[in-house]
């Protein structure tokens, strides 16, 4: 298999764009098997031009700036990476030439694929389901948009390898392959910023199972109006296994005491375990249906479920200081993530949020805040002041607080929460107006946090 991945490469014009940590992977994988060919590599940052990986390459040609994006369709194939964005590129003539790791994946391991999509959750469920797989003792690897390029280990590929690969709109949005086994947690508005439309999101998000035949399947949690909507529009073969709560005739469903797959009981929801939330139950059915359509071992599933640990920003426990529980929950970049982790703490008295506008509607989320049991709210730029302003308008009762800093929000948490009450950090924006991305803001609240005296 590995043979006819080097010869998608052989003899062609290849350009790739982007060299973040995919157009690495991608560099160095060509470079293994075709040392003498032409690459030229595209990126809007300059400073790439210094990456000691690419120096004394006499192969190579290296273009920046703003123009980066010209000229593409004098290239053979071009390896698109996930961070770039073609929103206001007409790809008309460049359409079949668009090329990626997943891409290339898909079309030779298809039948080796769990691929896992969705606005939200789609990291903690393919990495529970890489740590179900782990205890049941599956040869297995964890890939794609959780972090790890796919060409790192395409060379460690077996046949009876199984690929856990999270997937996002921005890797989907040009593949013609789909995987063997689907997931779909969610589907919300998110990323406008990357997409000339929300339908063009939800579009992209759905080539995750819009090429498969009947000899592939569809997990997905039906209760998404969205996903609900779509889904049987997509007019697929494949088999179609929906997960629910209190629906019975649904694949598997949820009935608050416990989870049942074709009504035989499978995981006790009081069990003692990690993830909390409503929405955690969702992914757990998810991993729950696809390790019955694998026929795992259930009690070792169930087993790793309980002692997985939630991933880091996303619900994540900073501590308790002057009797205040802090939470990191800088993944939550919609407001129904936000959303999903006050209600799954249940004790949130202070809400730090706000920050990149994306142009996402908040009308839900404003009714919301105004309703809920909430005290306090600490307004950072730019949402978040924009929310705040018409929360003001419709005389709430909330206690609003406008700061510019997140150090300054920090600083008003601790003087504003009550004792024994939880503050939260959960912006239900994008963090990179004043951050690189949601980690660099999770792990600069952890650390003011850890700070306060």
């Amino acid at each position: 298999m590995l043979n006819e991945i080097v010869k998608e490469f052989e003899n062609k014009n290849i350009v790739i764009l982007g060299f973040g940590k995919e157009g690495k992977s991608t560099y160095q994988f060509i470079r293994k098997y075709l040392k003498d060919i032409h690459l030229t590599i595209k990126d809007k940052n300059e400073d790439i031009t210094k990456d000691p990986l690419i120096q004394n390459d006499p192969n190579l040609t290296i273009l920046t700036g703003a123009t980066y994006l010209d000229n593409l369709e004098q290239y053979d194939l071009i390896m698109k990476t996930p961070g770039i964005s073609f929103k206001d590129i007409d790809t008309t003539l460049i359409r079949n030439k668009i090329s990626s790791e997943l891409e290339i994946l898909l079309k030779y391991y298809k039948k080796n694929i769990i691929g896992i999509t969705g606005t939200k959750g789609k990291s903690t469920t393919s990495s529970l389901i890489y740590e179900v797989l782990k205890k049941n003792k599956k040869k297995c690897f964890l890939l794609g948009n959780i972090g790890i390029p796919i060409f790192d280990f395409i060379e460690q590929i077996e046949p009876d390898t199984l690929l856990v690969v999270e997937m996002s709109s921005h890797q989907l949005e040009f593949v013609t392959y789909s995987p063997h086994i689907a997931i779909m947690t969610n589907l919300y508005e998110d990323h406008l910023d990357h997409t000339n439309s929300v339908n063009d999101y939800y579009q992209a998000k759905l080539n995750i199972a819009r090429f498969q035949d009947n000899n592939d399947f569809l997990i997905y949690y039906k209760g998404c109006s969205t996903l609900d909507k779509l889904v049987p529009k997509l007019n697929i073969s494949s088999n179609i296994l929906p997960v629910d709560f209190n629906d019975p005739s649904n694949y598997s469903y949820c009935d608050n005491k416990n989870i049942y797959i074709h009504h035989k009981r499978i995981y006790d929801v009081d069990s003692k375990r990690n993830l909390i939330g409503n929405h955690n139950l969702i992914n757990i059915m998810l991993t729950l249906t696809l390790s019955h359509l694998l026929s795992l071992d259930n009690t070792k599933t169930c087993d790793a479920i309980n002692h997985f640990k939630p991933l880091e920003h996303r619900l994540e426990k900073v501590g308790t200081f002057h009797h205040i529980t802090y939470y990191n929950d800088a993944i939550a970049t919609i407001p129904d993530a936000t959303i999903n982790g006050i209600e799954a703490l249940g004790n949130v008295n202070t809400l730090i949020f706000g920050g990149l506008d994306r142009g996402i509607n908040y009308k839900a989320f404003i009714k919301y805040l105004n309703q809920a049991k909430l005290e306090n709210l600490i307004c950072m730029p730019t949402t978040g002041h924009k929310i705040a302003n018409e929360l003001i308008k419709i005389h709430t009762n909330k206690n609003i607080y406008l700061v510019d800093t997140l150090e300054e929000a920090v600083q008003k948490a601790k003087l504003v929460t009550k004792p024994h009450t939880i503050c939260l950090m959960s912006p239900a924006a994008a963090s990179y107006e004043y951050f690189k991305n949601f980690e660099e803001k999770g792990n600069a609240f952890k650390k003011l946090v850890k700070e306060i005296e």
